[in-house]
């Protein structure tokens, strides 16, 4: 059983993160260069790498969007999944 507490900080901690994804999305489709981990993958070296990390990048944006919104609106999305509510 979650409480509407819980929820609150959780959907405020995931839109806090989402201004830090969609910023180094911006920056690795600005500069050709994407971080991951201690390692950066540049746009040159492998175009095909390199479109598949900016996808995920995409997907996880949208993904913790998703689940900000749900948690801070209650959009009753958990049990649209199937997911306990």
């Amino acid at each position: 059983m979650t409480f509407q507490g819980e929820n609150l900080f959780v959907g405020l901690v995931a839109l806090a993160l989402l201004p830090l994804i969609g910023w180094r999305l911006f920056r690795g489709l600005r500069d050709g260069r994407l971080p991951v981990y201690r390692t950066h993958h540049h746009r040159t070296d492998s175009p095909s790498k390199f479109a598949v990390l900016v996808a995920l990048h995409a997907l996880s944006f949208l993904l913790v969007a998703t689940v900000a919104a749900d948690l801070l609106f209650d959009l009753g999305l958990r049990g649209a999944f199937g997911l306990p509510a």
